[in-house]
């Protein structure tokens, strides 16, 4: 409040000082009118007397609004000063807080280090004398046994650590060779005769299928009539299949193109069916693609049936057995894959048989196999994987998704997983005894030739190779290197690196053997 008089008091002084120039010069005005007549004098005084007083009440008010505000502002500043100082106050008493808390937890810790130092103090020294003991009992022993026998400590353990090891050594490698030239005998004997057995119990036939169907007609005249006016029933046709109807100059026949099988299946039957009623308008196309469309899928569903049925599978999901059933219009390789499946089921089960495991779940993963590949146009990832997840979620055992996620594990490096147990490996090698035997595939001659003149050309790039043949449809390469260049050690890397650029360059199904080839030749010439 002093601050806020001070301030009230200088307002009131400012405003006297302002006002005090004017009373004086009408002072002065006065003054200088003294000859003016005496009610005139006093009526100018009474108003002069009046205008001051009004000029005082007028300063005396402002500086009691002045005085007001500023008491206002310094109460406003006095109690932002005290928040602050109250913050200061719980900031530092929290500091304390915590501060002391520290201290208290340093003080434990320092305690519980000391007891840990003492205890650790006594283990040393405890370990010290042990060792001590120890020592006098070894250096007792040993002199007693260099006593004894005659040589010193050192002598006596090389000479028995050597001869130790030699007896090892000549144990070890006579042991050796003899378990790998039996397990070699044994296990190659055994996987023929396995392998052998599954072929001769099972043999089937494929039919080859194509990327295309053709349809007959009576007569060219219905040529016509398939297409119609403007092009409308060849485009409700197309529409309604998703397929390219190619009509062309082959005589009395019609081309289906299309590379979703379950489509060109509905489609042919589609069209073979209006072909024969001769009723052909874009709402009879539709009829027709829907009913069509129903029988293929009941059609597939009982393939699939089928299927389980001839490998004497048990309950399966209908899901599943629908997408069996369509695999009955794939092919891989012209091979048909619903007949590779069968197949696979069947060698595998008679693998298991041989080797004492369990046959349904062998030809149950056997069949289940190439699964993936009935959806694998829909959905990303490798057939394998693909399939594994499926047959997983659908409800099948996870040995049997191991198994499909492992089947091309053996051939294709780290591109899959691979194989975990003899389920496995048995679905591995049966998909190969399938796939790979003669005629079971077909290849176009020309991509056939192109693929084998790719291979040895990349294997003839590499220096120091003569020549390079590729054998057995590919799946083996024979290369021929110049002894004068290349070395006995360096024909082990070479054939890594010819593998690793093949991995690398080409695509190609399975697996391809390298076979590099080294030979001395001494001629001399008898006279």
């Amino acid at each position: 409040m002093t601050i806020g008089l001070a301030i009230a008091l200088i307002a009131v002084a400012l405003a006297l000082g302002a006002v005090l120039p004017s009373l004086l010069g009408r002072g002065k005005q006065a003054a200088l009118a003294a000859d003016m007549p005496e009610a005139e004098r006093q009526k100018l005084l009474d108003a002069a007397q009046s205008e001051a007083d009004q000029v005082r009440k007028k300063a005396a008010i402002e500086a009691k609004q002045i005085a007001l505000e500023a008491g206002q502002s310094v109460e406003k500043e006095l109690a932002a000063r005290r928040q602050e100082l109250e913050r200061a106050r719980a900031e530092a008493a929290r500091k304390d807080d915590a501060q002391t808390a520290r201290t208290v937890e340093i003080g434990q810790k320092e305690a519980e280090l000391a007891k840990k130092e003492k205890a650790m103090a006594a283990r040393e020294q405890q370990a010290t004398d042990n060792a001590k003991r120890a020592d006098a009992l070894l250096a007792d022993a040993q002199s007693r046994l260099e006593k004894t026998a005659g040589l010193t400590a050192d002598q006596a353990r090389a000479r028995l650590m050597e001869e130790v090891i030699e007896s090892a050594k000549k144990a070890a490698s006579v042991d050796l060779a003899r378990i790998e030239s039996e397990t070699r005998a044994e296990a190659e004997a055994r996987s023929k005769r396995i392998i052998a057995t599954a072929i001769q119990r099972y043999a089937g036939e494929y039919v080859t299928e194509r990327t295309v169907a053709i349809v007959p007609l009576p007569s060219d005249d219905l040529k016509g009539r398939i297409i119609g006016r403007e092009g409308r029933n060849i485009r409700a046709l197309e529409a309604a299949t998703g397929i390219d109807l190619i009509i062309d100059d082959t005589p009395e026949a019609v081309i289906i193109s299309c590379f979703h099988p379950v489509r060109r299946e509905v489609a042919k039957l589609a069209l073979t069916r209006l072909v024969a009623d001769g009723r052909i308008h874009p709402t009879r196309i539709e009829e027709v693609v829907e009913k069509c469309g129903a029988e293929v899928e009941e059609m597939c569903k009982q393939a699939g049936e089928q299927a389980t049925f001839e490998l004497g599978i048990g309950k399966i999901h209908p899901e599943l057995i629908r997408l069996l059933g369509q695999l009955k219009l794939r092919s891989s390789y012209a091979q048909n894959l619903l007949q590779h499946s069968i197949e696979v089921g069947f060698l595998a089960g008679a693998m298991a048989a041989e080797l004492g495991q369990n046959v349904k779940l062998a030809r149950r993963a056997g069949l289940l196999h190439d699964i993936g590949k009935a959806v694998d146009h829909e959905v990303e990832g490798s057939h394998a994987a693909v399939g594994a997840a499926l047959v997983k979620r659908l409800g099948e055992s996870p040995r049997i998704a191991q198994a499909i996620a492992a089947h091309h594990g053996a051939e294709s490096g780290a591109l899959d997983e691979q194989p975990a147990s003899i389920l496995d490996h048995i679905i591995d090698a049966a998909n190969v005894i399938s796939s790979q035997r003669p005629g079971a595939r077909r290849e176009v001659l020309q991509t056939y030739i192109s693929r084998l003149e790719e291979i040895e050309k990349l294997c003839a790039s590499f220096p120091g190779v003569e020549k390079a043949y590729a054998i057995s449809m590919g799946k083996e390469v024979r290369v021929l290197v110049e002894n004068s260049q290349i070395s006995d050690d360096q024909v082990v890397m070479l054939s890594k690196d010819i593998a690793r650029r093949i991995e690398d360059t080409l695509t190609f199904a399975g697996q391809i053997r390298v076979c590099v080839i080294r030979e001395v030749r001494a001629t001399d010439y008898a006279r």
